[in-house]
């Protein structure tokens, strides 16, 4: 009698968390005889496949990046000595998959350029630099090391930033505020976040501050109802004017002066930090950002 499979699933690592063996899918197939069960293992293509051609639901970038860099590391370093679990057409998707996550997380070739990019073009490259015959499996090892930890540990760096310096979100239920571009400025700004690892880097956090400052004036703004007597409406790139207006015409009254000065503040920061150029921190940066995301949620808030 033929054996039927009687359940496959995905290897799950630990709750919030990428591991290694998430790129398998392990399937069981039943002892009709009463002897013990056959547990299989074999890649989940399909989402190595789905990690080439963008971000994958529960698999956040950074956090795949870490455990797919260590998955296909090891793959490697198997077919240069005792023998790879994957094939050879399946070692060149891995490394597709992981150029793909690598380039989304802002890590060019110029970081990370292994000279092969499947398990064929790695023989070849460990023949063109002799790592053959008596004691060349440790050779081998030593050229992989030395190409996949810097990258081991840059990702390491990047996974400690993204877990102490992660921007504000907001507490209402609702991942994003429904105004289109308000949501594409907030999400570039958060990517940009994850990979600042320079000056330029965190001033640049200052100009897409602005940027969003710059959205939410052009959504908010109603010349018809927010404009202050016969004055002519402001461009949008007054966001300062445009936006303290709209805060002066719907949060009136008293009770609500401290939401106004809080509103002014997080305009006021953002557009000081775009200017401290040689001097912005990433801890500056990440205020502004956290100020700005704030002031779009408490003014979608406003309108609902």
């Amino acid at each position: 009698m033929a054996s039927v499979p009687i359940s496959t699933a995905r290897y799950l690592g630990t709750l919030g968390a990428v591991n290694a063996w998430d790129f398998w899918i392990e399937t069981t197939t039943p002892n009709f005889f009463g002897g013990p069960d056959t547990v299989s293992r074999a890649l989940d293509e399909t989402l190595l496949t789905e990690l080439t051609q963008g971000p994958v639901t529960g698999h956040a970038d950074l956090e795949t990046a870490v455990a797919l860099a260590r998955f296909t590391h090891e793959e490697f370093e198997d077919h240069a000595t005792k023998g790879a679990d994957i094939s050879q057409d399946q070692s060149a998707l891995v490394m597709r998959a992981l150029l793909a996550l690598l380039t989304r997380l802002g890590i060019d070739r110029t970081r990370f350029s292994p000279p092969f990019i499947d398990f064929d073009t790695f023989s070849k490259h460990w023949r063109s630099v002799g790592a053959t015959g008596s004691g060349s499996w440790q050779v081998r090892r030593d050229l992989l090391d030395g190409i996949f930890n810097p990258l081991h540990g840059l990702l390491r760096e990047r996974e400690a930033r993204s877990i102490t310096s992660t921007l504000a979100t907001a507490i209402s239920p609702h991942r994003v505020t429904g105004w289109p571009r308000v949501d594409e400025e907030v999400a570039e700004m958060r990517k940009h976040f994850e990979i600042a690892s320079s000056q330029q880097d965190y001033s640049n956090i200052g100009n897409d501050c602005v940027s969003l400052l710059e959205a939410l004036s052009e959504t908010v703004y109603d010349h018809a109802r927010h404009q202050r007597g016969d004055d002519p409406e402001p461009p949008v790139q007054m966001t300062k004017e445009r936006l303290t207006r709209y805060i002066e015409v719907e949060l009136v009254g008293s009770d609500n002066a401290g939401l106004r000065k809080l509103a002014r503040a997080a305009i006021e920061f953002a557009q000081a930090v775009k200017h401290r150029r040689s001097t912005v921190t990433r801890q500056e940066s990440g205020i502004a950002a956290d100020a700005v995301i704030l002031l779009a949620n408490l003014l979608r808030r406003l309108q609902l």
